[in-house]
């Protein structure tokens, strides 16, 4: 499993709420940030001397809850002293930021991350104030006490567990790295599917659950076996892709090597391989795991298995001839929809069983904002997040949260 801490990637993190002046060039005709050295913030960008100007790579990000995908930009910023005309009076460092699609999109109020990351350039996350992606940022980067003055955050505070790792990874930025026992994994991912290509998910994920350790208890502790297992497989995922990309970069693209076309096709089948895979083996997991159990289901594939509007829930309880049956109890039918991160899409589960007034849905989301997570309930939806994923949530809303041994505790009485 992994091990890594956010630690390992950044040197250190600072946030504020954007001012007008920070948002709006007109406020102040600049593109400019003020109050990182506040934070602490100067040691990692440097004390540039009058006249000099220390320029830094930034990855830029906006992103909202409701948004499928952030907007990016990749350019430069530029660390000075606004003062360094005037001899006379201390240094006054500010970070200079140039327009960008992602800079049009501030807003007075927008909370502001700034990472400064281990290969020397930074990462600027903009979101805004009170989403969930705020509250994931916070958590990850160990941040409190959010002001419009810059605020430091704790990087050691926190282990990059599963979901906080897909959450950097869906904004664009990758955190795998190599670390011992890797190579031993890779010659029996080798052994075990040739080498070439990958499997079926399906097959994936079975030998994953078939290696992830003997201390993974799933009739003890279905909470913590979900996450071992999406884990271990995102760990073997990992090693597998990295040596599949590595063969097919050596051979090249196209005839001489180097048809961009080919490649930019290659690269986006990586991504979309990523991003398929991981529901696809949650639900996979899960499947197993109700199995396991002795739980009555069906799953929402294959022919006939829908119901109004030919809606697919993921998870049908018993299953859909009982759902379709009129003499079959309505309170012994539940539904679970399941979602590795929810965004703006769980309140597809509302309409997917008209007949089950109380749905559930299961994510490995962190830090849900409890804006979101009050909707949620005030529409029947009963929200079910793994326990240890649990305490990234605040205190009252972990009060009404569920683990998954609760969930099939339920199902098990439903169906006595």
């Amino acid at each position: 499993m992994f091990n890594d801490r956010i630690s390992d990637y950044f040197e250190g993190v600072a946030a504020k709420y954007l001012s007008a002046v920070d948002a709006n060039p007109k406020r102040s005709n600049q593109h400019e940030i003020g109050g990182l050295p506040s934070a602490g913030f100067k040691r990692h960008l440097g004390e540039p001397s009058k006249g000099e100007e220390y320029r830094f790579k930034a990855k830029q990000i906006y992103i909202a809850d409701e948004s499928e995908a952030p907007e990016l930009s990749d350019g430069l910023v530029t660390w000075y002293d606004c003062r360094r005309k005037q001899p006379h009076r201390s240094p006054e460092y500010r970070l200079y930021y140039y327009a960008s699609p992602v800079t049009e999109l501030l807003a007075e109020g927008d909370f502001l991350l700034v990472a400064k990351m281990r290969d020397d350039s930074l990462l600027m996350i903009f979101t805004p104030s009170g989403s969930t992606v705020e509250s994931q940022l916070r958590i990850l980067f160990g941040l409190d006490r959010i002001s419009e003055d810059f605020q430091a955050g704790t990087l050691n505070a926190v282990q990059l567990l599963l979901p906080l790792r897909l959450m950097l990874e869906d904004l664009g930025i990758e955190v795998s790295r190599t670390e011992t026992g890797d190579d031993v994994w890779l010659d029996r991912l080798i052994e075990q599917f040739g080498g070439e290509t990958f499997p079926a998910t399906s097959i994936f994920s079975a030998y994953a659950r078939a290696t992830a350790g003997e201390n993974i208890d799933p009739l003890q502790n279905p909470d913590q076996t979900i996450l071992g297992w999406m884990d271990h497989e995102e760990k073997l995922f990992r090693i597998y892709e990295r040596h599949l990309v590595q063969q097919r970069l050596r051979s090249g693209f196209g005839e001489n090597g180097d048809d961009v076309d080919e490649f930019v096709s290659f690269s986006l089948s990586v991504q979309n391989r990523r991003k398929s895979r991981v529901g696809h083996a949650f639900e996979g997991h899960l499947d197993q795991l109700f199995r396991l159990h002795g739980l009555r289901f069906e799953q929402g594939r294959g022919k006939g298995r829908v119901t109004e509007n030919n809606a697919k829930p993921d998870f049908l309880f018993p299953g859909f001839s009982d759902y379709h049956n009129p003499a079959f109890a309505t309170d012994r039918l539940s539904m679970l929809g399941a979602k590795t991160t929810c965004k703006d899409r769980w309140r597809q589960v509302l309409s997917e069983a008209d007949k089950i007034p109380g749905k559930h849905l299961v994510t490995l989301e962190a830090a849900i904002s409890e804006g979101q997570t009050k909707e949620m309930r005030s529409h029947g939806l009963q929200l079910v997040v793994p326990a240890p994923i649990q305490t990234t949530y605040a205190d009252n809303q972990r009060e009404w949260l569920i683990g998954l041994e609760v969930f099939i505790a339920v199902i098990k009485r439903q169906q006595r």
